[in-house]
């Protein structure tokens, strides 16, 4: 790393929201709870915050002969919004390709760079800072994941096929069957996440017909509640089931 590029890694330390939008992860709540979470990782503002980014193509078109890609790429979120987005500042990780979609087995391809970022997690990996010119015990955040609403379900594990597709909604899922498109519709869901003094609550004309929206979102699950619904869950099997 360049004595540039690392003086850049701390540029989130001093990173100023004066017009309280947000303009970097580093001014959201998202990043701030993190920090308040796990004080010894925020102490070292060299400390590497990661972004996860995958999404599948075929690159070959609508040809005969069927084609899978999966690149994953790895973004450094510590650099200023001029740097974390440049091509040069983001890291191909591993390409999944086979002639389908690697499905649940993308958990088994994901695997070592998994066994990476726990290792630089819970033991950290001594780093030269070429800056500063001393060396130090660097530790790696994942921060988050970034895909559409497939390579969701595919990196999460969550299903999103049906009406209980909503990992927010859960159980209160307002989707409904539509019978002549046979399949499930999210039409008008999105009303309740809106604030109570919202026009778009009292529309009765651009949504479903006649119908108001009085309630409120979703609950919010916290960690405890979360763990409390899946502890019973057997152990996780990764990649596809063998076929019989």
């Amino acid at each position: 790393m360049s004595k540039k590029t690392a003086e850049h890694m701390t540029w989130h330390l001093n990173c100023y929201n004066e017009n309280e939008k947000m303009f970097h992860p580093a001014c959201g709540e998202a990043w701030k709870h993190f920090d308040s979470t796990h004080l010894e990782f925020a102490s070292e503002p060299r400390n590497v915050r990661l972004g996860l980014c995958t999404d599948g193509f075929t690159p070959f078109g609508h040809s005969t002969s069927p084609y899978s890609c999966w690149p994953v790429f790895v973004l450094v979120y510590n650099l200023p919004p001029t740097r974390c987005m440049k091509q040069e500042y983001v890291f191909l990780s591993l390409i999944i390709q086979g002639p389908q979609s690697s499905g649940k087995n993308i958990d088994v391809m994901l695997r070592p760079l998994i066994d990476d970022l726990k290792q630089f997690w819970y033991y950290g990996v001594q780093t030269y800072d070429s800056f500063k010119h001393q060396y130090f015990l660097m530790s790696v955040a994942l921060m988050w994941t970034i895909s559409d609403l497939t390579g969701y379900g595919m990196l999460s594990g969550w299903s999103t096929h049906g009406k209980l597709t909503c990992p927010y909604c859960m159980e209160n899922s307002k989707a409904f069957w539509l019978e002549h498109g046979r399949k499930t519709s999210f039409f008008d869901c999105y009303r309740q996440f809106l604030p109570l003094d919202h026009p778009f609550r009292r529309n009765k004309n651009d949504f479903i017909k006649g119908r108001t929206e009085n309630g409120t979102m979703p609950k919010r699950l916290s960690g405890d509640e979360m763990r409390s619904r899946i502890h019973w869950l057997p152990d996780v099997l990764f990649g596809k089931p063998p076929q019989k």
